[in-house]
């Protein structure tokens, strides 16, 4: 099992929007040979979308709203790749998934640099200590010096980089990417949507007909290696690891410029699975009893059985099919015979799996987001985070004989975190919470063409909500009793304060000392965290 273990490689890519996300993916599951020809996401009525963007909402918008888990198979390595959203109003499901891998890959537009989703992504990998590839995209537009892009990913992230490759030119002149570390540049075609022979010609920096070919464009590359190799320090796996150093690649994804080098590196510098904390110990992967962690669940991936599956990322153990496991949170027993593996919305059964996997689980609700799977030990893995949200809104069903289908779709993108859905204690009408209103318009398109409820979205007179806590529950009863104009509970019933203003915030947290009010909750035993 060691030996298969060492073979997991799990990274996560992350980036502000439109950097090229999504079109990477795309690129790294054809030259791993999982597809043979790559998607389009440039335009919304496009013949062909993005492998890893299987919702309509997603073909129609050329955006990526949900991630999407790969499995694919490169030089002996198994990778498990998970596409997450790059829109900042999906960023709690970007999160979540970070805490499933064990290495990132960040995409930067050349032209803007670092913007403020990626800066804030890049604070839950330093915070998480997650090692880090970085790939600098769009080199065949005008864009920023590739020296300027260098020291602004430095400054603005907070650590070191080394440029494994560099670009040849920019833009029109753009050639291809020289590989420092071997003294060679690989050339590549424009607009190549399969990998054909010549898409990976590679020559020696040594060839008169390649300096006679690029002239000026590559001697002034290979002087800014030379100065790039003084100034920056050489590379150090164990900075990499730590969350403190990153590899840097220059390419353009949508024209295979510098997909091998990425690919490449991660199989031989990412990590392969490591230990994980759980409340109760530090888990090994080496460990032959299975462990599994929910880190995601996505409804209705296959519209015409209205499934549920459940994402789980292995932490230990020998998955078999068809073992019987231990929900913990429950003691409830699941069986596993119709365990998946993906490439997407297309799905596998599959028949075993190792540490560093990502496996699907089809259920009806049993399984809940941050539940621990185990063959019969206790155990509770910690880190899956859910944040309060920032703006509201009521939801009521446009048509009243459509209020049951409502009901279970409120429920089910909930659990699945696509939204967060609070039930007011005096009842009335249901409330959602979101960090961005396109989560608002993605959840009323889905339950009206998953659960045919159309639906209409109300002005809420909340703006704040804060999950309690006390380690009094005579006061906490107290609490609640008292404020129960202003107390929900959210889908799997943890109770939350809701506030119109800050002001009212204050005074709640000034009056009732014996109460903790908080601004993120794992769903690990209900664990809540960051008092505010």
């Amino acid at each position: 099992m060691l030996n298969e273990v060492a073979r997991r490689r799990s990274f996560a890519i992350i980036s502000h929007p439109d950097a090229g996300k999504t079109t990477l993916t795309e690129k790294l599951l054809l030259y791993a040979g999982a597809i043979q020809i790559a998607g389009s996401v440039k335009a919304r009525k496009a013949s062909r979308h993005a492998t890893s963007d299987w919702m309509e909402i997603e073909k129609q918008r050329g955006i990526s709203v949900a991630s999407s888990v790969m499995q694919m198979e490169y030089r002996d390595a198994i990778i498990n790749l998970l596409d997450t959203p790059g829109h900042q109003d999906f960023s709690e499901d970007t999160y979540r998934v970070l805490t499933a891998v064990d290495s990132a890959l960040m995409v930067i537009d050349a032209a803007n640099g670092v913007e403020p989703q990626t800066r804030r992504l890049i604070g839950v990998c330093r915070a998480r200590k997650t090692p880090l590839v970085t790939f600098i995209n769009k080199m065949d537009r005008e864009v920023k010096r590739p020296m300027d892009l260098m020291d602004e990913i430095e400054a603005e992230l907070g650590m070191s980089v080394v440029p494994f490759t560099w670009p040849v030119g920019m833009g029109k002149s753009f050639a291809g990417v020289i590989d420092i570390i071997n003294h060679q540049m690989r050339l590549f075609k424009a607009g190549e949507d399969r990998v054909s022979e010549d898409s990976n010609l590679v020559v020696s920096l040594d060839d008169p007909a390649l300096k006679e070919r690029l002239g000026s464009n590559l001697e002034e590359a290979l002087a800014e290696v030379e100065l790039v190799r003084g100034a920056m320090p050489s590379f150090d796996r164990a900075a990499f690891l730590a969350g403190e150093q990153s590899p840097v690649f220059f390419g353009s994804a949508i024209n295979n410029f510098g997909v091998r080098e990425i690919l490449n590196t991660l199989v031989e510098l990412a990590p392969a699975p490591g230990s994980r904390k759980a409340l109760q110990r530090e888990v090994t992967p080496a460990e032959k009893k299975f462990s599994a962690v929910v880190f995601k669940i996505q409804a209705n991936m296959d519209p015409a059985h209205r499934d549920r599956v459940a994402f789980l990322r292995i932490c230990s153990g020998h998955f078999k099919r068809g073992m019987k496991l231990k929900i913990c949170r429950n003691n409830k027993e699941i069986r596993t015979n119709n365990a998946l593996s993906f490439l997407s919305q297309r799905r596998d059964i599959l028949d075993e799996a190792f540490p560093g996997d990502i496996i699907g689980l089809p259920n009806h609700g049993l399984l809940r987001l941050g539940d621990t799977l185990t063959e019969g030990e206790d155990l509770q893995f910690t880190g899956l985070p859910f944040f309060a949200p920032e703006i509201f809104r009521m939801v009521e069903s446009a048509d009243p004989m459509r209020s049951k289908q409502l009901r279970t779709g409120l429920m089910q993108l909930g659990e699945e975190g696509a939204i967060q859905v609070f039930r007011p204690l005096q009842g009335g009408v249901m409330l959602l919470g979101a960090f961005g209103q396109l989560q608002f318009e993605v959840v009323a398109h889905r339950l009206a063409s998953e659960y045919g409820a159309e639906v209409r979205l109300l002005p809420a007179r909340f703006n704040m909500a804060r999950w309690i806590s006390s380690d009094d529950p005579t006061e906490l009863k107290k609490f609640t009793q008292e404020n129960q104009h202003r107390m929900a509970e959210d889908v799997v019933g943890a109770s939350v304060f809701l506030a119109a203003h800050r002001s009212e915030l204050d005074v709640a947290q000034q009056r009732w000392g014996k109460i903790q009010f908080h601004a993120l909750r794992e769903h690990a035993g209900l664990i809540y965290q960051t008092a505010m």
